[in-house]
């Protein structure tokens, strides 16, 4: 009987560490270092995917990046381009709000975004008001990029409602310019 309680209570043991959260802070020492003001300044390139909650490629998408900052705050016009032809237009607005942290706000994000950056990363946590049918629906994103290289962003993203995944989101973003090739 002691084993079987062992064994349970080292199975919750592991169950438990799995469903610890990994937090930018995580990556405080990871280079090279994501400033966003340095990445996001001049033209950039997205390519990107979105899966349904089964894992299926629903979209797939082209989106170009205007990004600037004036007086400290950061302004990123994003233009989209979809597999079907269907295009959309995201304009940021990150203001710092202390070392390492912004508020994001954008016409369909609901309230505000809170964006923290450490070493390498850069998570963005806000809600997304998505038009479907003839109505919209309010998804939440978990957005977690990470510098690979001076040029090139990885984004990974959830998607979720009512804290059930229902969608996955991956991009690349590349800066333009003096190193756009590779």
């Amino acid at each position: 009987m002691r084993r079987i309680i062992a064994g349970l209570l080292i199975t919750l043991g592991i169950a438990l560490q799995g469903c610890s959260s990994v937090t930018v802070e995580d990556y405080a020492g990871e280079s090279p270092a994501l400033v966003p003001e340095r990445f996001f300044d001049g033209d950039l390139v997205a390519y990107g995917m979105l899966k349904n909650r089964g894992g299926e490629v629903t979209r797939r998408f082209r989106a170009t990046i205007k990004a600037y900052w004036e007086d400290g705050v950061g302004t990123l016009e994003e233009d989209f381009v979809f597999d079907d032809g269907e295009t959309d237009r995201r304009v940021w607005t990150l203001t710092p709000t202390g070392p390492g942290r912004y508020r994001g706000t954008a016409g369909d994000v609901v309230g505000e975004g809170e964006l923290t950056v450490a070493g390498n990363a850069m998570f963005l946590d806000y809600v997304l008001r998505v038009p479907r049918g003839d109505g919209t629906i309010d998804v939440a994103i978990d957005d977690r990029m990470y510098l690979i290289d001076e040029q090139t962003l990885l984004n990974e993203s959830i998607l979720t409602k009512f804290g059930l995944r229902v969608g996955e989101l991956t991009l690349v973003i590349r800066r333009l310019g003096e190193a756009d090739g590779w």
